[in-house]
């Protein structure tokens, strides 16, 4: 069978289950099967499969995956959240619109201790929604700012995303791919606080104020053991004092042991969180496993290089393969979540990338970024539904006001496509790169 009708078979297989509904993992799984039995008897198929799922999960760094996935949980239930608002309340008291801009704040402190963009929207909307309700903020304008700046979580680290990328990747640092997130991260914070500015000026949103220093020094001490937890954490990897997967443990613990000095975990809430993280460790483990089965498939089949090819007989110029990239990345993340987007683009587009000049941790960051993009854009964006779902507003009604934020994000985008500086400048003033 030619390359081009192997490429068809797998994609429509693929697109066409999960029209029907099918479980994103199994419809990996059962396209990756199809598209190889065209080539190879059942047993092979078997044999191979099963083999590729194993090696999939088989690697020391991504146990770092469910151990984050525990300490965010942990976070979410444990006081972390509520200490975070009232500290980033504390430089936001004089901006016009000041509750928004303490919820991307918020959202960027802790959604870089969480790694999670989901449960970044899900903590700070849930603290912060309701005293805008009372501050009478339109919900559309306070859901839309919490779901645009939740992602920033994703690039600042620590998250499970790049370690993610990187076990994909192989021979890819995680420690660069870290510092290489923090500009990006911050960018995208920024960029979401300005349109988020302009509209409270326009509309004449109210400030809370300057917070009295005796009151500030008490918010700010409330907080810094949870700030302390990124200095040890990101520290010690950077360091080389643990790994990653260590670094993560290291976070289970000291949230651990923060929810319980704050006294605001039980062990029933605490049993609850261990389920919760369990399951949602075992959908994304069998999530990674299915992809390297569809990586073999594809790398198999030849599929990497067809595509490759197809991108570089559109154009030699590098800056439009780039921006087609790009292109192509916004749409698949309207339809797909970050980490199966993640394992299965990442075979394609990388080598097209690296052969035009673009290194693997640049690449990286643009393909997460993308991925931000489109957790909050629908028809399948998570932090999107969440957002929506906590102050039960319409999808709709929050997609129009998301326009100008999508706009900023995505010229933020190709800034960061076309100066690698952004993204590299960390690393490279680390030796890290």
């Amino acid at each position: 069978m030619s390359i081009a009708l192997t490429t068809v078979v797998l994609f429509a297989v693929f697109f066409c289950l999960l029209a029907l509904s099918v479980p994103i993992s199994v419809s990996i799984l059962i396209s990756s099967v199809v598209t190889a039995l065209t080539t190879l008897s059942w047993d092979q198929v078997v044999f191979i499969c099963m083999q590729k799922m194993n090696s999939g999960v088989e690697s020391f760094s991504l146990l770092a995956v469910p151990l984050f996935i525990l300490a965010g949980n942990i976070m979410n239930n444990g006081g972390i959240a509520r200490r975070m608002i009232n500290f980033a309340k504390l430089f936001c008291g004089f901006i016009p619109g000041s509750l928004a801009q303490a919820n991307v704040l918020g959202n960027m402190l802790f959604g870089a201790l969480a790694g999670s963009a989901v449960a970044a929207a899900s903590a700070m909307g849930g603290s912060i929604n309701p005293i805008q309700k009372e501050e009478k903020y339109d919900m559309a304008y306070a859901t839309a700012v919490n779901i645009a700046s939740a992602p920033t979580g994703l690039l600042i680290p620590p998250t499970s995303a790049f370690i993610v990328y990187s076990t994909v990747v192989g021979g890819v640092s995680i420690s660069a791919l870290f510092m290489a997130g923090y500009i990006p991260g911050i960018l995208m914070g920024l960029g979401v606080m300005v349109v988020a500015y302009l509209y409270a000026r326009a509309h004449k949103y109210p400030t809370t104020g300057v917070v009295p220093l005796k009151t500030a020094l008490k918010i700010t001490l409330d907080a810094m053991p949870s700030f302390l937890l990124i200095i040890i954490v990101i520290g010690g990897i950077v360091s080389g004092v643990f790994t990653a997967t260590e670094g993560a443990a290291v976070c289970v613990v000291y949230c651990l042991f923060l929810s319980v000095l704050y006294r605001s975990i039980t062990m029933e809430k605490f049993t609850k969180i261990l389920v919760d993280s369990a399951c949602t460790s075992g959908i994304i483990l069998f999530l990674i496993s299915t992809s390297s089965a569809m990586s073999w498939v594809m790398a198999y089949s030849g599929i990497p290089d067809a595509i490759a090819e197809g991108l570089l007989s559109l154009s030699d110029n590098k800056y439009m393969i780039f921006f087609l990239i790009n292109l192509i990345l916004l749409i698949v993340g309207m339809f797909m979540d970050i980490t199966p987007a993640i394992l299965i683009f990442t075979p394609i587009f990388l080598p097209i990338c690296v052969s035009l000049g673009m290194s693997p941790v640049h690449f990286g960051v643009v393909l997460i970024f993308n991925m931000c993009i489109g957790s909050m854009t629908p028809p399948v964006g998570s932090v999107l539904f969440v957002g929506c779902g906590i102050n039960k507003i319409s999808i709709e009604r929050v997609s129009m006001m998301l326009l100008p934020y999508f706009a900023v994000l995505i010229a933020i985008l190709l800034l960061l496509t076309y100066v690698p500086a952004i993204s590299l400048f960390i690393p490279e003033m680390m030796g890290l790169v």
